[in-house]
């Protein structure tokens, strides 16, 4: 599968300050890669430097192997082929939906815009709306109908600039994977920026974290949970608390819940002072565990209940026990530990 969309070691400056540092990264053709880090990070300077909205000041940017982008030149963003879809949707209250959809379509006679709004409607699950206004949809309604208006001119790709965070989380969670399946049907490259790993998992094939301009780790949603190269991507991603340990063996830690073996062979000295990651999936309701627990909190999550829970020694863990094992605060719970991805950094 070729490359469509190549960064190569991009910097970008916002007000004089270095917003994207080194910045490498490629999209393959079909593919659908997210942007994924804190506000502040970089990664909407990074979109918007791909859509030919900011410079970079080092590096260069190509499209299906054309430069687009390098310190001096920039290709202007309505001759890049690419398409954008916004948080605030960015639809022109007094058009119809047609009329939004086919804005961009220059040289086509009005029979050819209709069908093609009508299409794209109908692939964004809003056949017949042709006619509506903006101000006649929910807030989901227009985020599709800014995605239809996006495709409307088949870019190369499509670029999201946190689009769903305007609505409500049931709704966000649904939307995403609704987008997911229409850019996929269409085979349509894209690239996301969020701040919200849920919305990243739920859409990307490939998600980058970033962190204060940089790209600290690209890979699956998997891989990022379980196997994060660096603490700040362990700690962003998921839930979870460290607890302190020693390393006895390249891939066993003896810490105070016990002796942790996992799947991973670390480099470290023997001995060395490490921090484990234990995710609420890392601790198991088990009526016969060895470990004594005491419920410190709880959040009813529907087929689950995530609980906080305060071990002998102080240290509080999150687990998730199914929905019908229902425990007070305060009352003791037996559980036992099931790490089947070691996760360790030095302490």
């Amino acid at each position: 599968m070729k490359t469509l969309l190549e960064l190569k070691n991009i910097q970008c400056r916002y007000d004089g300050q270095i917003a994207v540092d080194d910045l490498s990264l490629h999209v393959r053709q079909g593919d659908i890669f997210c942007l994924l880090g804190p506000s502040g990070c970089g990664k909407t300077t990074a979109l918007r430097a791909i859509a030919g909205f900011e410079p970079v000041s080092a590096g260069e940017i190509l499209i299906e192997g054309e430069c687009v982008s390098r310190p001096g030149r920039s290709l202007p963003p309505e001759k890049r082929r690419l398409g954008m879809v916004f948080q605030d949707y960015a639809l022109f209250p007094h058009l119809d939906l047609g009329d939004n959809i086919t804005f961009g379509l220059r040289g086509e006679d009005k029979s050819e815009r209709r069908r093609r709004a009508e299409e794209l409607l109908e692939t964004v699950g809003l056949t017949g709306y042709a006619g509506r206004f903006p101000h006649e949809l929910s807030g989901g309604q227009q985020q599709r109908v800014a995605l239809a208006r996006a495709l409307a001119p088949e870019p190369r790709m499509i670029l999201m600039d946190e689009p769903f965070s305007n609505l409500d989380v049931e709704l966000r969670e649904r939307l995403g994977g609704e987008v997911r399946a229409i850019l996929k049907a269409r085979g349509i490259t894209a690239l996301m920026v969020t701040h919200d790993q849920h919305e990243a998992f739920a859409i990307g094939d490939q998600i980058g974290v970033m962190r204060e301009g940089r790209l600290l780790q690209r890979d699956t949603a998997f891989n990022l949970y379980h196997e994060p190269a660096e603490r700040f991507v362990a700690e962003f991603i998921g839930q979870g608390a460290f607890v302190k340990g020693t390393l006895e063996a390249p891939d066993t830690i003896v810490t105070v819940l016990g002796v942790i073996q996992g799947n991973r062979a670390y480099e470290w000295p023997r001995g060395s002072m490490v921090e484990v990651l234990i995710r609420p999936d890392d601790i198991v309701a088990d009526a016969e565990g060895p470990l004594i627990a005491k419920v410190v909190g709880k959040a009813f999550k529907g087929a689950e209940t995530l609980y906080t829970l305060e071990m002998g020694g102080g240290e509080r863990l999150l687990s998730l026990f199914p929905s019908h094992h229902d425990h007070a605060i305060g009352e003791q719970v037996r559980v036992r530990l099931q790490v089947d991805h070691l996760v360790a950094f030095p302490a």
